[in-house]
């Protein structure tokens, strides 16, 4: 079937035109910049420009902040911290590495389970959770995290393309696309073809890239990752030992276990020194001890692994009875640290007889005193100045308490927020219910005859009612769900989708169509192979764009330029809107591509040549196989 020709002859640059192209190029350029100005800047800069000039009107301009696909995301993320709170995906990472022993069956297991999650969970919280715990594992295995994290972050991005939702690239697709219906002119077998893409429409293709990412990840990238010594040298450093005793509560977790089993003998910088069982002490402890109801474990170690312990439902600190055990009040508590002073009328007290709620309104978890490993019971020890007590506090006791004559200093303990593991499981109901309800819009969208239930556009409404019974059962505050929405992501989402419509509203987007088509023409590429090179040309233009610039930008620009290279060609443009949506997704090359890259360098040690390293032979082999197979599940039906 030939598909319509929209313009039969090169259309002439406008001035409107060329004003979109250069503010757009001008863009690209500044973000080259070593990100002197931060993106979301630069965008907005873009859209005032388009504005004043008048390419875009003011309605126009601002119409991409109320598009529902910025609307969704910010739902997503705020859905995201609700597993977060609850601790439903710390459980995720701890039985994902928990008991694994080697490099590569941490791999193994890191892409059994990240490439599915991340076909349902945004890659950006799912890496920002999952990070920690590789890191963690690494640190108790003295493996450097080099090794791990450039796989953690592929692994997210191969996953994000098997959905819809994976990753907010195709969301912003999305967005672009919805815009373009909107603004019009396309007869309706065009129009047709470029509407929204539906949950599941890039699975055929996205699943088998997925598939060869994974494959990637085992047999090849092991041997092109840094090992950065460096790393575990500062996992080395002597940090302030702490001295901690929990009481195994009735209904934890670990009751029945031994030692080993539990966990309990690997963890980073902490040693279990002995069990008071009913007035016997079990030391030293063997790894084959079972840990039974009401056990106290002693431990000594450092601070940010007596954390991750509080963290463990059903095993509470034993210094002070006071302790807030019920989740729901942990919730509003963190973790301080306080030195005490000569003045403090605490001096010569043991911590049971120090009744800290009455008096600071606060609970001791642990304590150190420097120079000394501390062997008694935690609730007998008699209080010197000078010691360091780890406290649990209300969020205002740091700045109440900072120049306070009791202490010489008071700090706040960061990532020690308390989970509502009471919530967990309702927390994943909530969000297995709301991919369900995703995947019923957008197959069965009849489904409920009454209100909008199953409306194919209701995805944006029903990721905010969710994220509204997670606040309303408790899963997490209204404030986390809040600073679980990346601002500068919205608005570079929001204005970038006023350059998109720009450069297609000024008719930029049909003149660089025509350029390509005829510079394809002038090569003397057949009729039967020229929608290939076309694909070919519009995939490896949105890559290298996305490498060195962002996939956001690139999704808003490119689809636009797809759509209407499709329209000039005489073919249909689903194929070429697959092509950029893929290409704009998979960014493996450079840190600033995609920004789960960005966030495990730091954590990693990477340099921006490892990215390159490591990365090329997987966009190349994944190029390849999209090329190979979106024409196939995507015909250009001439």
């Amino acid at each position: 079937m030939q598909w319509p020709i929209i313009v039969a002859q090169a259309p002439s640059l406008s001035l409107d035109g060329k004003i979109a192209i250069f503010t757009t190029v001008a863009i690209f350029l500044a973000m080259q910049r070593k990100r002197v100005v931060p993106i979301d800047l630069l965008f907005l800069a873009g859209l005032v420009v388009l504005t004043m000039t008048g390419v875009l009107t003011p309605d126009r301009a601002l119409a991409g902040f109320s598009n529902k696909a910025v609307v969704m995301i910010a739902a997503l993320f705020a859905a995201s911290a609700g597993l977060r709170s609850t601790g439903a995906l710390d459980w995720i990472g701890n039985r994902l590495l928990g008991s694994a022993t080697t490099e590569r069956s941490a791999l193994f297991r890191l892409a059994a389970a990240v490439v599915p999650s991340s076909a349902f969970i945004l890659n950006t919280p799912l890496v920002a959770m999952l990070a920690p715990v590789v890191v963690d594992w690494c640190r108790s295995r003295n493996i450097s995290p080099s090794r791990l994290l450039i796989p953690l972050s592929y692994l997210t991005i191969a996953g994000g393309v098997c959905t819809l939702i994976g990753t907010s690239t195709t969301l912003v697709i999305n967005g672009t696309l919805a815009a373009m219906m909107r603004k019009g002119g396309y007869p309706d077998q065009i129009t047709e073809r470029i509407g929204e893409l539906t949950f599941f429409e890039i699975t055929a293709v996205g699943v088998p890239l997925a598939l060869m990412a994974v494959a990637y990840m085992l047999l090849v990238i092991p041997r092109r990752l840094p090992n950065r010594s460096e790393l575990l040298e500062q996992f080395g450093e002597k940090h302030r030992e702490y001295l901690v005793e929990m009481v195994v509560e009735a209904k934890c977790p670990l009751i029945g276990k031994s030692v080993q089993d539990a966990g309990l003998r690997n963890l980073p910088g902490l040693f279990l020194i002995e069990i008071d069982r009913g007035g016997e002490t079990i030391t030293p402890v063997s790894p084959h001890d079972k840990i039974n109801s009401e056990d106290h474990l002693v431990f000594t170690g450092v601070v940010t692994t007596i954390a991750d312990l509080e963290r463990i439902p059903g095993l509470v600190p034993a210094a002070d009875t006071s302790f807030e055990a019920r989740p729901a009040d942990r919730t509003h508590r963190q973790l301080s640290e306080a030195v005490l002073s000569s003045t403090s009328p605490l001096i010569g007290l043991t911590i049971r007889d120090a009744d800290f709620r009455k008096l600071y309104n606060a609970a001791v978890v642990a304590v150190h005193r420097n120079g000394e490993r501390l062997t008694n019971k935690v609730g007998n020890i008699r209080l010197e100045p000078g010691d360091t007590l780890l406290l649990q506090t209300r969020n205002e006791f740091v700045g109440a308490h900072r120049h306070s004559r009791d202490f010489y200093l008071v700090s706040s303990v960061g990532a020690t927020t308390a989970r509502r593991h009471d919530r967990a499981l309702l927390a994943t109901l909530l969000f297995v219910g709301l991919i369900a309800w995703f995947t019923l819009s957008s197959l069965l969208p009849d489904l409920v005859p009454w209100g909008n239930f199953t409306n194919k556009d209701i995805k944006a409404i029903a990721a905010i009612t969710v994220v509204l019974m997670m606040i309303v059962t408790r899963c997490m505050t209204t404030s986390e769900a809040r600073s679980a929405i990346d601002l500068q992501v919205l608005l570079t989402i929001g204005a970038a989708l006023a350059l998109g419509e720009a450069l297609d509203q000024s008719g930029a987007a049909r003149w660089l169509a025509h350029t390509l088509v005829e510079g394809t023409s002038s090569l003397g590429i057949s009729a039967t192979w020229e929608p290939y090179f076309l694909l070919a040309l519009i995939y490896i233009l949105s890559q290298l764009f996305t490498e060195s610039i962002t996939n956001v930008a690139v999704a808003t620009t490119m689809i636009p330029v797809a759509v209407n290279l499709a329209i000039v060609g005489g073919y249909d443009p689903r194929p070429f809107i697959v092509a950029v949506t893929l290409a704009a997704s998979l960014s493996f090359v450079t840190p600033i591509g995609y920004q789960t890259n960005l966030m495990v360098m730091g954590p990693g040690g990477y340099h921006p040549r490892d990215y390159w390293r490591a990365g090329w032979p997987l966009a190349l082999l994944l190029t390849v196989t999209a090329l190979t197979l979106i024409p196939r599940v995507f015909p250009f039906v001439r």
